[in-house]
């Protein structure tokens, strides 16, 4: 069951992500580009001081987390995944780059890269994200991440 979900969830972003790609409407506006840029600080800040809360509070309420060890729905999920990864793992150094952003109707989709230290070992991998906005802010609907 939850191999369907996540085989789902992945078809869904590459469903939202290849339409935009195609249409090749990479998002020029220099303040949504600073906005996501922020929201990356802020994420790697979080992660750096192990704070879950602070990770998933750059979530939405119903956000879905897709990583490569599970499926996590909803804000509270999300927290507790990070939360497990923060007392399983010493991470330093997390570092994520936005290399692409494209519109997605009222949504954002966002493509780029991720880094960081495990216990001193190097790690890294790609994301997906769809960002949605949350009155002024914008706010991670949908995260895919790949190793």
């Amino acid at each position: 069951m939850k191999m369907r979900l996540l085989g789902a969830l992945v078809g869904l972003a590459i469903g939202f992500a290849v339409p935009a790609i195609a249409q090749e409407k990479e998002v020029a506006d220099p303040e949504i580009r600073r906005q996501l840029d922020v929201i990356d600080s802020k994420f790697d800040e979080a992660f750096d001081k192990n704070d879950a809360a602070a990770i998933a509070s750059l979530f939405t309420q119903d956000a879905v987390d897709v990583t490569p060890t599970g499926v996590f729905s909803g804000r509270q999920a999300i927290e507790k995944y990070f939360e497990g990864i923060f007392q399983q793992w010493h991470i330093t150094d997390h570092k994520n780059k936005l290399d692409h952003v494209y519109e997605l109707g009222s949504h954002l989709c966002a493509i780029g890269e991720w880094s960081f230290k495990a216990t001193s070992q190097p790690a890294g991998g790609y994301w997906t994200r769809v960002y949605s906005r949350d009155g002024d802010n914008w706010k991670i609907l949908a995260m895919v991440t790949l190793y």
